[in-house]
């Protein structure tokens, strides 16, 4: 200790000794850093498959809530193509969505949710953005059954917009198109043709795009020729549809309904009529 406190000779033998111990200071360490490496290694190898596992379902979750998003944007796309739909007729709308489709190949009938209590009535024209779809054959209280411009047994009196041409335009089933019947051969009708709603007939308001001339064969053999049209509604896609209450029957409604209030008010009046004049009598 005095030769340490007065010399600097055992610091040097002491720096010596340091160097010659520290392989073994080393090699001691080396089983606690390893097992700590080791388990620092592990643990971060489990927190990032944790967090892998977690960021994976997350990522499912938003790709699912996205396809939703995407969903509810092309809805609310036809929404608003029908919205403008409507205000472009200027008739009462309401808006219904399918809800079962008739699979049924030769037979085009829909399911939609709106009936009776929501005034549907059978015979009511059916469109979407584009032009005339069908219209209803059968109402429920709360559903109702529409047929569709494509089925066999439907017909829809037409007239092309370019001339004024009239005709029937007749469903083909599953082929999703349109013949017009009995047009002879130099009849002015060509390809490319609109076809809309003559309004004859009562059911279409006239005016409504139908569809469009696709072909048009002539045969020198036969009195007519063979036209057909598609139509031009998307009959296979979108949920929803509008309903069309024309002027001529929201009209009428509006007077049914007119008549009926004041046929009540005159029963009330000649109730409250009588039970005065009852009572003037007694003493």
């Amino acid at each position: 200790m005095t030769l340490d406190h007065r010399t600097s000779y055992v610091q040097a033998v002491r720096a010596g000794i340091a160097v010659l111990l520290y392989p073994l200071q080393y090699a001691i360490t080396i089983p606690g850093d390893a097992a700590e490496w080791i388990a620092e290694g592990f643990t971060t190898r489990r927190r990032l498959m944790e967090e892998n596992s977690t960021l994976h379902t997350q990522n499912q979750l938003l790709q699912a809530q996205l396809q939703k998003f995407a969903s509810l944007e092309a809805e609310n796309i036809r929404l608003r193509e029908l919205l403008q739909s409507s205000r472009e007729v200027g008739e009462r709308m309401l808006v219904a969505e399918l809800v079962s489709v008739e699979i049924d190949p030769y037979q085009r009938l829909v399911r939609l949710n709106k009936g009776d209590l929501h005034d549907v009535y059978a015979g009511q024209p059916l469109i979407d953005p584009n032009g005339v779809m069908g219209q209803v054959i059968q109402v429920d209280p709360l559903y109702s059954t529409a047929i569709l411009i494509t089925d066999p047994s439907h017909t829809l009196p037409v007239q092309v917009n370019r001339n004024g041409v009239r005709a029937i335009a007749v469903g083909t089933g599953a082929g999703g198109q349109l013949e017009l019947p009995y047009q002879p051969n130099n009849a002015d009708i060509r390809v490319g043709d609109l076809l809309v709603t003559s309004g004859l007939g009562g059911v279409y308001p006239a005016g409504y795009p139908a569809a469009t001339v696709v072909s048009v064969e002539i045969n020198p053999r036969l009195p007519f020729a063979r036209i057909v049209a598609a139509p031009n509604a998307d009959m296979d896609r979108g949920r929803q549809v509008l309903l069309v209450w024309p002027k001529r029957a929201a009209r009428i409604a509006s007077d049914a309904d007119a008549d009926d209030k004041a046929g009540d008010d005159a029963a009330a009046e000649t109730s409250a009529s009588s039970a005065g004049a009852t009572g003037e009598g007694q003493p």
